[in-house]
């Protein structure tokens, strides 16, 4: 897309430039890090990155055996955080993830008094495996570290460490002994990412290292607190207003409408659209994606190459585009060639 049709917004502040500069090189830094255990998937590590750097969680899906908590493992390890790796399963209770008030006897008085043990949740970096595997009741149990980056038990509330993040990961091909996400729930994950087979080199290459000895060093040079200011750095890089309406206008797009606001297509197959919140993770991605290239200013592209990641979990199918084996990636490219883009000047 053309830059001329997003003007001229755009970082002007020399120290922010300069800490664009840092997390560009930061993001090549890191996956020359990843890369030293993890062949392949190059699209799958670069969403992972930008929620990194927009400060969001996101939900991998992807059948057994494709490396994603290793992924999300070996992303830990080289931005120097603490990982904690929930297995969920049908008994799996809130406190398990929580933590929970338990009674403890102090050794020089023999007092008794409530003590609170932190759960696995009290972590940077938190990976939610097979998620779907317990009830809704448990899931919503991550719903308010998600969000508010807090935990509350028993009336009173715990703040999470910063940075925080939630990945959550999905089996797509189980449906016995699994609880589908919530709508609300799968609203608060800013991508889905789609994690599929490899290419033949690819998968040679995997198995040929991994039957090996390889025990990688990984060189911390990006850490929390550069997450840390980077996340605040996405959030003050301007946008131009045809930009932000073309953002919202894709949104709007996805729900059905009486009113014939909506493409036909959508009120035939969809049962319910985007929220607003898929439009700010659309500008909020595309800033990040901006800037790990190296570009001050967010462009049409950048929401168009982010449309599928943020969309395809927020726009449901009904029945009848079910029924026809319509997909959501085949939803979203027709919202793609829909919605039109707005004019420089307006």
């Amino acid at each position: 897309m053309a830059d001329e049709a997003i003007g001229t917004v755009a970082l002007e502040n020399a120290d922010d430039i300069a800490l664009a500069e840092r997390m560009k090189n930061g993001r090549e830094q890191i996956l020359n890090e990843v890369r030293k255990l993890i062949i392949g998937q190059e699209d799958v590590i670069e969403e992972v990155l930008l929620t990194l750097f927009v400060g969001g969680n996101s939900l991998l899906v992807g059948v057994p055996g494709l490396a994603k908590t290793l992924l999300i493992h070996t992303i830990a390890q080289v931005v120097d955080l603490n990982f904690s790796r929930i297995q969920f399963t049908p008994d799996l209770m809130p406190s398990d993830i929580t933590g929970t008030d338990i009674i403890q006897e102090q050794a020089d008085t023999g007092r008794r008094e409530m003590v609170f043990s932190p759960g696995p949740v009290f972590a940077n970096i938190v990976l939610a495996d097979e998620i779907n595997r317990t009830p809704p009741k448990t899931q919503a149990a991550l719903l308010e570290a998600m969000q508010e980056h807090t935990v509350t038990v028993q009336g009173r509330t715990y703040e999470l460490k910063e940075p925080f993040y939630v990945f959550a990961t999905q089996n797509p091909i189980e449906l016995e002994g699994t609880y589908p996400l919530p709508e609300a729930q799968l609203d608060r994950f800013m991508f889905q990412i789609i994690i599929d087979h490899m290419a033949e080199d690819e998968e040679l290459e995997v198995v040929r290292t991994t039957t090996g000895i390889l025990q990688p060093e990984f060189s911390h040079t990006v850490t929390g607190p550069d997450l840390t200011a980077f996340q605040e750095l996405v959030r003050r890089v301007p946008v131009s207003e045809s930009v932000l309406r073309y953002a919202v206008a894709l949104t709007r797009a996805s729900r059905p409408s009486a009113n014939g606001d909506s493409p036909d297509f959508v009120n035939e197959w969809i049962a319910y659209g985007a929220s607003v919140r898929a439009a700010q993770y659309l500008v909020l991605g595309s800033k990040a994606r901006a800037i790990t290239q190296g570009r001050y200013h967010v462009s049409f592209e950048d929401i168009r190459a982010l449309a599928h990641p943020v969309l395809r979990h927020r726009v449901l199918k009904n029945f009848h585009a079910e029924s026809e084996g319509r997909t959501s990636a085949e939803i979203v490219d027709k919202l793609l060639d829909a919605v039109p883009l707005p004019s420089s000047g307006m």
